[in-house]
């Protein structure tokens, strides 16, 4: 996966919000190739966001959700210059994550 993720972070009031892309195929397992073939299960399972050291989400995702899922979230109390990473586990057992600091 060439950029595995994109995130944004900007403070909206009293809220940072927060905007992610993530590049996956989020395979369900029953799609069918060219030959006719299953391709197997392949999604994003967990996904955790933590500002600043501390957890702000954590979520459990299926294969329902779609290819390159997009995900946006608000955290009350961030400030500018404060640090948001957002990560994620597949079923492959692959990983990613990102890092950004809120903009005012």
């Amino acid at each position: 996966m060439a950029e595995p993720m994109k995130i944004r972070a900007k403070v909206e009031g009293d809220a940072a919000d927060v905007k992610v892309l993530m590049s996956h195929p989020m395979e369900t397992g029953q799609r069918k190739n060219e030959k006719g073939e299953l391709v197997p299960v392949h999604f994003i399972q967990s996904v955790t966001a933590t500002h600043n050291g501390k957890p702000v989400l954590d979520a459990q995702w299926s294969q329902a959700v779609a290819r390159n899922p997009f995900l946006g979230f608000r955290v009350k109390g961030a400030k500018a210059g404060d640090k948001i990473t957002v990560s994620w586990v597949d079923t492959a057992g692959d990983k990613g994550n990102i890092d950004t600091v809120v903009a005012a």
